[in-house]
C-alpha cells in the first residue's frame, strides 16, 4: 500500500470527510483491520482565506509547496489536495514535491467522460466557478461546463465560507442551494459537480433527482485506487 500525502485544513471539516473517506475505501477492499496509510499536513485555514481575498495566490502557493515537501520528506508517496479552490496552484504544488499530484478535476472528469455527460453545472467558490484553472480541465475533456448567474455565484460562496466551513449547516442555505441545481438542470446540464469539498456537507444525492458528482468522494475513491495500485497508475 502507498502512503497518501494529504494536504489538508481547507477547511477541516472537509478534510475530515476526506480522512474518514480513505480509510473506509481501504477498509472495503482489504476488509479485515485494514486503514489508509495517510500523512496529514493541516494548515491554518486563516492564512489561506486571508490570501485569498488579497488574490495573492504565489503566497499561497508557497504555503502549499512548503507543506508538500514536509509530506515527501515524511514518506508520502503521491499528493492529494483536500479542495478544490486551491488546485490553482496544483502545478507549483507538485514541482516543489517532486511527488505525483492527484487532481480532483481529472479524477471529476474522468467519471464524467464514463457516464457519457458532455455538459454539467458547477458549484464551488467563486474562484473555482468563475476563473478557468478548473473549468478547463473539464473542457480539455470535451465537457461544456455551466455555471450559476452572478447572485446565485454569490450565494454559494457566501455559505461555503461564513457557514460550511465553520461547520453549519442551515436548512435555508440547503433549500438555496437546491435551487440553484435545479436551475442548472434546466439550462440543460446532465449533473451538477459539487466542486467545493465542503458543499457535500449540505446537500447529497438523497436531496434531488438530479445527478450530483460529489468531488470529496471521487478523490477520495481515486487516492484509494492510487495508493493500492487497483488498475491506476501514475
Amino acid at each position: 500500500m502507498k502512503t497518501i500525502g494529504l494536504l489538508g485544513g481547507m477547511s477541516w471539516e472537509s478534510t475530515q470527510t476526506y480522512y474518514r473517506m480513505l480509510n473506509q475505501g481501504v477498509a472495503e477492499k482489504l476488509g479485515g483491520f485494514h486503514s489508509a496509510k495517510i500523512v496529514l499536513y493541516s494548515v491554518d485555514f486563516a492564512e489561506i482565506e486571508a490570501l485569498q481575498r488579497e488574490g495573492d495566490w504565489e503566497a499561497m502557493a508557497g504555503i502549499l509547496a512548503n507543506a508538500a515537501r514536509s509530506l515527501a520528506a515524511a514518506g508520502a508517496d503521491f499528493l492529494v489536495i483536500g479542495t478544490n479552490t486551491m488546485h490553482k496552484v496544483a502545478a507549483e504544488v507538485e514541482a516543489a514535491s517532486g511527488l505525483p499530484l492527484l487532481h480532483i478535476a481529472e479524477a471529476t472528469a474522468d467519471i464524467l467522460a464514463q457516464q457519457g455527460v458532455d455538459r454539467v453545472g458547477l458549484l464551488g467558490t467563486q474562484f473555482t466557478m468563475e476563473q478557468p484553472f478548473y473549468r478547463q480541465r473539464l473542457e480539455a475533456r470535451g465537457i461544456e461546463v455551466v455555471v450559476p448567474e452572478p447572485e446565485q455565484r454569490e450565494v454559494i460562496h457566501r455559505v461555503i465560507y461564513q457557514e460550511l466551513c465553520r461547520g453549519t449547516i442551515n436548512p435555508a442555505s440547503k433549500e438555496a442551494y437546491l435551487d440553484v441545481v435545479a436551475t442548472l438542470s434546466a439550462r440543460g446540464a446532465q449533473g451538477v459537480i459539487l466542486g467545493c469539498t465542503e458543499i457535500g456537507l449540505l446537500i447529497n444525492q438523497s436531496d434531488t433527482p438530479v445527478a450530483l458528482y460529489d468531488t470529496t468522494e471521487i478523490h477520495a475513491q481515486r487516492a484509494v485506487g492510487w495508493a493500492l495500485d487497483d488498475g491506476v497508475a501514475f
